[in-house]
């Protein structure tokens, strides 16, 4: 079985990943901001590491250090993300900070630490194969291409941090490829969830063909699993344009599952 580490695991997906892993028999790794340990999702396989803010600079390297010396991760999933909205006339400065520095800027002193700490499983001096994984949990509200007249504009920070996770996967990718790490990006599917319900967008829930945090782990999981070096650097949509409103003005019809999403 494999050891998971997912950073951002109390709630939403985050914590269906967790509970799906651990229940599988894989050795998660969880971490919270909250200084302690949550209650749920509980399972004998998942150990939680509180204290650990992403949005913090010394976020990675408290992560790194407070794995177990020996620990090495097979896959890496960042789910953790914060997202207020905005408006043209409304646009909110501490908030969109927050969001770019929670969602692009975070992951990448995450996965430095890790790295360099040696605790992401590396091909180098083995005799060759694929190391691990890095999942960057973004949305297709970060491609550019899939943004439509028919959607308007306004959310300026949750569209444009996503965007720069993008990029940040991509150069991760870039720079990770000698040690076998292949880097994913992924749409993991229009949610049903606190986050989204906090921003209005529960009045879509329906009509977009939104899925819970359980359903979006089920066909993420496959996914990564299947996810190897010559996929790396790309930009997935595991459960195809189902829930992407814009997929098929932009992009036509019959799509495949899962979808390659344009940048």
């Amino acid at each position: 079985m494999s050891t998971v580490l997912i950073v951002g695991a109390t709630r939403g997906l985050g914590a269906s990943l967790a509970a799906a892993y651990a229940s599988s028999g894989s050795t998660v790794y969880a971490t919270a901001r909250s200084s302690s340990p949550p209650t749920s999702p509980a399972d004998a396989n998942i150990t939680w590491i509180p204290g650990i803010d992403i949005a913090s600079e010394s976020g990675g390297t408290a992560l790194a250090s407070a794995l177990p010396i020996h620990t090495v991760i097979d896959v890496l999933i960042i789910t953790a993300g914060y997202f207020v909205s905005e408006s043209f006339d409304e646009p909110r400065w501490a908030e969109e900070v927050r969001m770019y520095t929670t969602c692009a800027v975070g992951p990448v002193f995450v996965v430095q630490a890790l790295v360099a700490a040696g605790k992401i499983k590396s091909n180098i001096g083995t005799a060759g194969g694929e190391g691990g994984k890095v999942v960057l949990v973004s949305s297709e509200s970060g491609s550019i291409t899939l943004r439509h007249a028919s959607e308007g504009g306004g959310n300026y920070a949750h569209h444009a941090s996503k965007s720069a996770l993008n990029m940040v996967g991509k150069l991760l990718s870039l720079d990770l490829a000698e040690r076998g790490i292949a880097v994913a990006i992924v749409h993991p599917g229009f949610m049903r969830t606190e986050m989204t319900k906090n921003v209005g967008y529960d009045q879509y829930w329906d009509a977009g063909g939104a899925v819970t945090p359980d359903e979006a782990a089920a066909s993420l999981i496959p996914f990564i699993d299947t996810f190897t070096m010559a996929m790396t650097g790309q930009y997935w949509a595991p459960r195809g344009a189902r829930d992407i409103g814009t997929a098929e003005a932009v992009m036509g019809k019959n799509l495949p599952i899962p979808l390659p999403l344009p940048w």
